[in-house]
């Protein structure tokens, strides 16, 4: 799939809307999405849209929205500086965590997603935003931390918001991990030599870029 065949985010949302394979769309209200590219190259990758998400049709509308606003304006951003969106883009039943199959359904969508944007950095808003960018990374152990990828953009790791409101006591070390995405932001989002995490090998590098483009 050759994604300058679309002009707008729009027009690649209504196409992958249709043409897509996850079975979450057969009990899910309407996929979620995002419609404008951000005029900052930010993008937050989350995990699945909730509840509220699923009745709008807009991704971060909840609860963990609201904090995930709040963290931005700490950092003199809005929503409308950046751009918000899930590896899965329909609301998994009870909001259980989407399966691997459901991810894997997904994956062409937002691949294309990211290629139409083409971001300046991709903050991955918990576990399962960060493994599919950076395999095998652990969040506890990577919040904070900038990621080298093959791709060429780097991948901000974040505790999800919801994390926060479940575990208050997080809260404090989500806003310092914003503050940490500012200066990297300020910095040109250019990885340092002490902070640049290498993650795969050179044929596995390949692979994922392979995956990306292989629409």
């Amino acid at each position: 799939m050759d994604i300058s065949r679309f002009d707008t985010l729009k027009e690649l949302h209504e196409y992958y809307s249709v043409n897509n394979r996850c079975k979450l769309k057969k009990v899910a209200t309407q996929p979620v999405y995002e419609l404008e590219p951000p005029p900052s190259g930010i993008v937050f990758i989350g995990e699945a849209p909730g509840r509220e998400e699923d009745k709008q049709g807009k991704p971060f509308v909840g609860a963990a929205g609201k904090l995930l606003d709040e963290m931005l304006k700490e950092i003199s951003l809005t929503r409308k500086d950046v751009y918000v969106s899930n590896v899965v883009k329909y609301r998994p039943p009870n909001n259980r965590e989407p399966t691997e199959e459901e991810k894997d359904a997904c994956r062409v969508w937002l691949n294309a997603e990211l290629l139409f944007i083409n971001p300046k950095v991709i903050v991955t808003l918990g576990s399962h935003a960060l493994d599919r960018f950076v395999s095998g990374a652990k969040v506890s152990a990577s919040h904070g931390t900038a990621f080298s990828h093959p791709t060429d953009i780097p991948i901000f790791a974040m505790y999800h918001p919801a994390a926060a409101l479940y575990n208050p006591e997080l809260k404090g070390t989500v806003k310092k991990d914003f503050v940490r995405l500012k200066k990297f932001i300020d910095n040109g989002c250019k990885l340092e030599n002490e902070e640049k995490e290498e993650t795969l090998f050179d044929e596995e590098k390949q692979e994922v870029v392979n995956d990306i483009l292989d629409l």
